[in-house]
């Protein structure tokens, strides 16, 4: 399978580690999963209308801890 999908046997069997116990996971994906939830609560509660600095900003003004401000571009 590995072969066909040119993937490493190693990053498929770490992938599936992590799978099982997302306690293995990095400090950098487990807080993405917790931002999975939150951005569309965000984005829907202010009739889906909010961009993505002020999706960033409510977040912040709720306490998450953002890593970096998006870009102005």
């Amino acid at each position: 399978m590995c072969e066909t999908l040119l993937i490493a046997p190693s990053s498929y069997y770490d992938f599936r580690k992590k799978r099982k116990d997302p306690k293995k996971r990095s400090a950098r994906e487990q807080s993405d999963e917790l931002y999975r939830t939150e951005i569309p609560r965000v984005w829907s509660s202010n009739f889906q209308v909010y961009g993505v600095r002020k999706v960033w900003h409510q977040l912040k003004r709720e306490g998450f801890t953002i890593a970096a401000a998006p870009s102005s571009d």
